[in-house]
């Protein structure tokens, strides 16, 4: 069976298994088996540029030693994607970068709701270096942590954020900054009426695709 592995690369069990959650709605009988596994050494959340690069070498020890026909890294700051390109022969997705693909055929601008502050100049790195940085309406932060993502009032505090993107900066779709929101995204968009993309799944997707038709990765 196909297979494709989606790597959290840090320690928090409970963002593995919430994104496992999302992943449901792209499984499906007799398509590529969808696995997520847990990066055990990595920090508890990726919140700094020090706990990106801290994960790079062991994302890329972990797929060489689990083989699979496509990867995907479950972080939004998408922590070594070009090495893990470089030495495996198979696809590999970052999750952020599959978000920003799919917002821009989705819409006219896209909102990104972050974790913290301190994330907001990875992400604009990374639309900066896609050359999206026109079709970005903002990026607003919960100030919420990784591990406190699945704590209360967090719905709420996403909707208020999304509602500033929304009304304030104009975005038409919405953005989920970190793998461990994407089980809140459907009540997310029946209460702004936007698309909100959950980038766990848009990676998932892409890796379907590009091994459906057949495409190899070019580093």
């Amino acid at each position: 069976m196909t297979r494709i592995l989606v790597l959290n690369p840090n320690s928090s069990v409970d963002v593995t298994q919430s994104m496992n959650a999302a992943l449901d709605l792209v499984r499906t009988p007799g398509g590529p088996e969808v696995v997520c596994a847990t990066l055990q050494e990595g920090p508890p959340g990726i919140e700094t540029q020090e706990h990106v690069e801290s994960v790079v070498l062991p994302i890329a020890r972990y797929f060489e030693a689990n083989p699979a026909d496509a990867y995907v890294i479950g972080c939004f700051s998408d922590p070594g994607l070009a090495l893990a390109r470089e030495n495996l022969k198979r696809p590999v997705l970052g999750i952020a970068e599959s978000a920003f693909h799919m917002a821009t055929g989705l819409g006219r601008r896209f909102g990104i709701v972050a974790i913290k502050q301190g994330s907001i100049a990875r992400h604009m790195r990374a639309v900066r270096s896609l050359g999206y940085m026109d079709r970005l309406a903002g990026d607003r932060p919960l100030d919420i942590g990784v591990t406190q993502m699945q704590g209360s009032g967090v719905v709420e505090r996403i909707v208020e954020v999304g509602t500033e993107l929304r009304d304030r900066d104009g975005a038409d779709v919405l953005i989920l900054g970190c793998a461990s929101m994407g089980g809140y995204r459907s009540e997310i968009e029946d209460r702004l009426g936007l698309p909100v993309i959950d980038p766990t799944q848009a990676a998932v997707m892409r890796a379907m695709s590009t091994i459906s038709l057949g495409y190899r990765q070019v580093a």
